[in-house]
């Protein structure tokens, strides 16, 4: 069984120009992002998944100089760059986690993984519901249950979100969800992705503080740095809860207004 882990990326974005490149200690985002998810023991051959747009040229030659495997899709369809990338690669399973989630724990990737094979789940995350702070996003499923979706999915949020049309249809999958233990949630309540230009300060200034080379820093790391530094964690408290389920909360059936919040900006 090939487990193919594909990590979406492009420069191209609304809210913050080349996010995925912005500088941590010397390096681009993405790149601190790929050192934690290589330090997954399940996470089996990572790739990242850019566009063939020629503005996202840096990434692949990014990618090239670093050593990592890069992919080149469809710029908006999010569901078919997914689903090319997998047959490329010839994944069996497929983890899906987007650049926007620098923090990512390991150990967070490999529970949700050995999850998903020990339940012999279509698929499994854990964000349906999500109780893990937002930003350690991490979704597993078969190739061939990725091909249905990819063959059947029609609307547009279900092809640019990649997953919708699978964790929409408990009825048709089988889904797993890896829930936070002890019953936490601090899904509307702590913010580790990058999205606003608030989030990048808060993420640089949590490798600043806690990065060393070759050693992991956890979730829980992250957490007692926080809560010791609480003015770090008001950064980006503003964005707490402001995810893309926002601008479809009338057209999903699974996700509601109580995990998700609107925004301004």
């Amino acid at each position: 069984m090939k487990i193919v882990t594909i990590i979406q990326a492009r420069t191209e974005s609304s809210r913050l120009f080349q996010k995925t490149l912005l500088p941590v200690l010397g390096k681009p985002i993405l790149f601190r992002m790929l050192e934690r998810v290589m330090l997954s023991k399940l996470v089996g051959q990572v790739v990242v998944a850019t566009t063939t747009n020629n503005n996202d040229d840096i990434i692949y030659n990014h990618c090239l100089s670093e050593g990592y495997e890069c992919f080149r899709g469809n710029p908006l369809d999010l569901l078919d760059r997914h689903y090319n990338c997998a047959l490329a690669y010839n994944a069996d399973v497929v983890l899906k986690i987007p650049s926007d989630c620098p923090l990512i724990d390991p150990n967070i990737i490999d529970g949700v993984i050995s999850k998903f094979l020990d339940g012999n789940y279509d698929y499994c995350s854990n964000l349906h519901p999500a109780t893990y702070p937002d930003g350690m996003d991490v979704e597993v499923f078969s190739f061939e249950t990725l091909k249905i979706a990819w063959k059947y999915a029609k609307k547009n949020f279900e092809r640019e979100h990649t997953t919708p049309y699978i964790w929409e249809r408990n009825k048709k999958f089988k889904l797993g969800n890896y829930e936070w233990e002890n019953g936490l949630d601090y899904s509307m309540t702590h913010r580790l992705t990058i999205d606003y230009y608030e989030d990048y300060l808060l993420i640089n200034n949590i490798f600043e503080k806690l990065y060393k080379k070759n050693v992991i820093f956890t979730l829980e790391d992250v957490l007692l740095y926080l809560n010791e530094n609480p003015e770090i964690l008001k950064i980006n408290s503003k964005f707490n809860g402001v995810n893309w389920y926002r601008h479809h909360i009338e057209e999903l059936k699974t996700i509601d207004q109580s995990k998700t919040k609107n925004c301004d900006e």
